[in-house]
Protein backbone atom coordinates (compact mmCIF):
# COMPACT_ATOMS: atom_id res chain seq x y z
CA UNK A 1 0.00 0.00 0.00
CA UNK A 2 0.70 3.61 -0.71
CA UNK A 3 1.36 6.40 1.65
CA UNK A 4 -2.55 7.18 2.10
CA UNK A 5 -3.63 4.01 2.93
CA UNK A 6 -0.59 3.69 5.32
CA UNK A 7 -1.57 6.94 7.37
CA UNK A 8 -5.12 5.73 7.35
CA UNK A 9 -4.95 2.24 8.41
CA UNK A 10 -2.96 3.85 11.78
CA UNK A 11 -6.22 4.91 12.98
CA UNK A 12 -6.24 8.01 15.27
CA UNK A 13 -2.82 8.10 16.68
CA UNK A 14 -0.30 10.38 15.82
CA UNK A 15 2.50 7.97 16.57
CA UNK A 16 1.04 5.05 14.77
CA UNK A 17 0.93 7.01 11.59
CA UNK A 18 3.81 8.99 11.99
CA UNK A 19 5.75 5.36 11.94
CA UNK A 20 3.04 4.76 9.28
CA UNK A 21 4.85 7.36 6.86
CA UNK A 22 8.87 6.71 8.09
CA UNK A 23 8.06 2.76 7.18
CA UNK A 24 9.07 3.59 3.31
CA UNK A 25 12.30 5.34 4.39
CA UNK A 26 13.64 3.55 7.59
CA UNK A 27 15.47 0.34 6.67
CA UNK A 28 16.47 -2.25 9.75
CA UNK A 29 15.52 -1.44 13.16
CA UNK A 30 14.32 1.75 13.79
CA UNK A 31 16.21 4.37 15.63
CA UNK A 32 15.68 3.91 18.96
CA UNK A 33 15.44 7.56 20.20
CA UNK A 34 11.62 7.48 18.31
CA UNK A 35 8.74 6.93 20.51
CA UNK A 36 7.55 3.56 21.25
CA UNK A 37 4.85 4.55 19.17
CA UNK A 38 5.95 5.33 16.41
CA UNK A 39 8.54 2.89 16.07
CA UNK A 40 5.19 0.36 16.24
CA UNK A 41 3.49 2.78 13.18
CA UNK A 42 7.07 1.18 11.57
CA UNK A 43 5.98 -2.11 12.06
CA UNK A 44 2.36 -1.77 11.77
CA UNK A 45 3.40 -0.68 8.12
CA UNK A 46 5.62 -3.60 7.76
CA UNK A 47 3.31 -6.19 8.30
CA UNK A 48 0.49 -4.77 6.62
CA UNK A 49 2.72 -4.84 3.21
CA UNK A 50 3.32 -8.09 3.92
CA UNK A 51 0.12 -8.89 4.62
CA UNK A 52 -1.07 -7.05 0.86
CA UNK A 53 1.45 -8.87 -1.00
CA UNK A 54 0.37 -12.27 0.29
CA UNK A 55 -3.36 -11.32 -0.09
CA UNK A 56 -5.07 -13.20 -2.85
CA UNK A 57 -7.27 -10.12 -4.06
CA UNK A 58 -3.05 -8.55 -4.43
CA UNK A 59 -1.95 -11.77 -6.52
CA UNK A 60 -4.73 -12.02 -8.76
CA UNK A 61 -4.93 -8.29 -9.69
CA UNK A 62 -0.87 -8.12 -10.26
CA UNK A 63 -1.56 -11.55 -12.60
CA UNK A 64 -3.92 -8.87 -14.69
CA UNK A 65 -0.83 -6.65 -15.76
CA UNK A 66 1.20 -7.96 -18.48
CA UNK A 67 4.59 -7.84 -19.09
CA UNK A 68 6.30 -5.96 -18.88
CA UNK A 69 4.20 -3.92 -16.63
CA UNK A 70 3.67 -7.15 -14.01
CA UNK A 71 7.31 -6.81 -13.15
CA UNK A 72 6.55 -3.55 -11.41
CA UNK A 73 2.87 -4.75 -10.12
CA UNK A 74 3.99 -4.03 -6.82
CA UNK A 75 4.71 -0.45 -7.32
CA UNK A 76 2.00 -0.22 -9.52
CA UNK A 77 -0.85 -1.56 -7.29
CA UNK A 78 0.60 0.64 -4.56
CA UNK A 79 -0.20 3.39 -6.27
CA UNK A 80 -3.74 2.79 -8.00
CA UNK A 81 -4.90 1.43 -4.93
CA UNK A 82 -4.02 4.95 -3.14
CA UNK A 83 -6.38 6.49 -5.72
CA UNK A 84 -8.90 3.95 -5.36
CA UNK A 85 -9.17 5.07 -2.11
CA UNK A 86 -8.84 8.71 -2.67
CA UNK A 87 -11.53 8.65 -5.03
CA UNK A 88 -13.93 6.94 -2.30
CA UNK A 89 -12.46 8.60 0.79
CA UNK A 90 -16.13 8.95 2.20
CA UNK A 91 -16.86 4.71 2.46
CA UNK A 92 -13.22 4.65 4.41
CA UNK A 93 -13.07 7.52 6.75
CA UNK A 94 -15.38 9.91 8.32
CA UNK A 95 -12.75 12.94 8.11
CA UNK A 96 -13.06 14.59 4.49
CA UNK A 97 -9.98 13.59 2.35
CA UNK A 98 -8.78 17.63 2.33
CA UNK A 99 -8.88 17.54 5.90
CA UNK A 100 -6.59 14.78 6.29
CA UNK A 101 -4.59 15.03 3.87
CA UNK A 102 -3.28 18.86 5.08
CA UNK A 103 -3.76 16.87 8.82
CA UNK A 104 -1.15 14.51 7.40
CA UNK A 105 1.20 17.05 6.34
CA UNK A 106 1.06 19.26 9.03
CA UNK A 107 2.04 16.03 11.25
CA UNK A 108 4.99 16.06 9.40
CA UNK A 109 6.36 19.40 9.16
CA UNK A 110 5.70 19.89 13.10
CA UNK A 111 8.48 16.58 13.25
CA UNK A 112 10.22 17.86 10.16
CA UNK A 113 14.09 18.21 12.09
CA UNK A 114 13.40 14.47 13.08
CA UNK A 115 12.90 13.24 9.53
CA UNK A 116 15.21 11.14 7.12
CA UNK A 117 16.65 13.40 4.33
CA UNK A 118 14.63 11.34 2.16
CA UNK A 119 10.80 12.09 3.88
CA UNK A 120 11.55 15.69 4.51
CA UNK A 121 11.86 15.88 0.61
CA UNK A 122 9.31 13.66 0.13
CA UNK A 123 7.31 16.43 2.69
CA UNK A 124 8.20 19.57 -0.18
CA UNK A 125 6.12 17.60 -3.11
CA UNK A 126 3.60 16.33 -0.72
CA UNK A 127 3.06 20.30 -0.03
CA UNK A 128 3.48 21.37 -3.76
CA UNK A 129 1.00 18.87 -4.85
CA UNK A 130 -1.41 18.91 -2.48
CA UNK A 131 -0.63 15.06 -1.76
CA UNK A 132 -2.26 12.74 -0.29
CA UNK A 133 -5.68 13.88 -1.76
CA UNK A 134 -4.59 14.63 -4.91
CA UNK A 135 -3.85 11.21 -5.55
CA UNK A 136 -7.46 10.76 -6.37
CA UNK A 137 -6.81 12.58 -9.80
CA UNK A 138 -6.06 10.35 -12.72
CA UNK A 139 -3.00 13.63 -14.00
CA UNK A 140 -1.56 13.05 -10.72
CA UNK A 141 -1.08 9.61 -10.49
CA UNK A 142 0.74 9.62 -13.67
CA UNK A 143 2.99 12.03 -12.63
CA UNK A 144 3.69 10.04 -9.52
CA UNK A 145 4.36 6.69 -11.38
CA UNK A 146 6.44 8.66 -14.18
CA UNK A 147 8.49 10.33 -10.98
CA UNK A 148 9.37 7.11 -9.71
CA UNK A 149 10.34 5.42 -13.05
CA UNK A 150 12.38 7.87 -12.93
CA UNK A 151 13.99 7.40 -9.82
CA UNK A 152 14.44 3.69 -10.80
CA UNK A 153 17.76 2.67 -12.10
CA UNK A 154 17.13 0.46 -14.83
CA UNK A 155 14.59 1.44 -17.87
CA UNK A 156 11.24 0.69 -16.80
CA UNK A 157 7.52 1.62 -18.57
CA UNK A 158 5.85 3.78 -15.08
CA UNK A 159 5.56 6.69 -17.24
CA UNK A 160 3.72 5.02 -20.03
CA UNK A 161 1.60 2.64 -17.07
CA UNK A 162 -1.40 4.71 -16.03
CA UNK A 163 -3.32 4.05 -19.63
CA UNK A 164 -2.75 0.33 -19.05
CA UNK A 165 -4.30 0.72 -15.19
CA UNK A 166 -6.98 2.53 -16.29
CA UNK A 167 -7.97 -0.28 -19.22
CA UNK A 168 -8.00 -2.64 -16.18
CA UNK A 169 -9.58 -0.35 -13.73
CA UNK A 170 -13.09 -1.99 -13.38
CA UNK A 171 -11.35 -5.16 -12.69
CA UNK A 172 -8.86 -3.64 -10.22
CA UNK A 173 -11.22 -1.75 -8.24
CA UNK A 174 -13.13 -5.28 -7.87
CA UNK A 175 -10.00 -6.46 -5.97
CA UNK A 176 -9.49 -3.32 -3.85
CA UNK A 177 -13.33 -3.37 -3.00
CA UNK A 178 -12.77 -7.04 -1.58
CA UNK A 179 -9.38 -6.56 -0.34
CA UNK A 180 -9.17 -3.32 1.53
CA UNK A 181 -11.91 -4.05 4.13
CA UNK A 182 -10.01 -6.97 4.90
CA UNK A 183 -6.61 -5.15 5.38
CA UNK A 184 -8.48 -2.82 7.53
CA UNK A 185 -9.30 -5.45 9.62
CA UNK A 186 -5.98 -6.77 9.49
CA UNK A 187 -4.83 -3.36 11.00
CA UNK A 188 -7.09 -2.79 13.10
CA UNK A 189 -6.72 -6.12 15.18
CA UNK A 190 -2.93 -5.66 14.90
CA UNK A 191 -3.04 -2.11 16.56
CA UNK A 192 -5.03 -3.51 19.00
CA UNK A 193 -2.77 -6.50 20.30
CA UNK A 194 -0.07 -4.04 20.05
CA UNK A 195 -1.56 -2.21 22.74
CA UNK A 196 -2.32 -5.23 24.54
CA UNK A 197 1.33 -5.73 24.63
CA UNK A 198 2.94 -9.25 25.63
CA UNK A 199 0.49 -12.18 26.86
Amino acid sequence: MNHLAHALLAGDDDALRLGGMLGDFVRGVPDAAWPRGVVAGIRLHRAIDVYTDAHPEVLAAKARLAPPYRRYAGILLDMWFDHCLARAFPRWSTVPLTRFSVDLRALLCDRAAQLPPALRRFLAYMQAHDLPAAYAQPQVLGRALAGIGQRLQRANPLADALPVLQLQASALDGHFEVFFPELQAFARRWIEQERMGPG
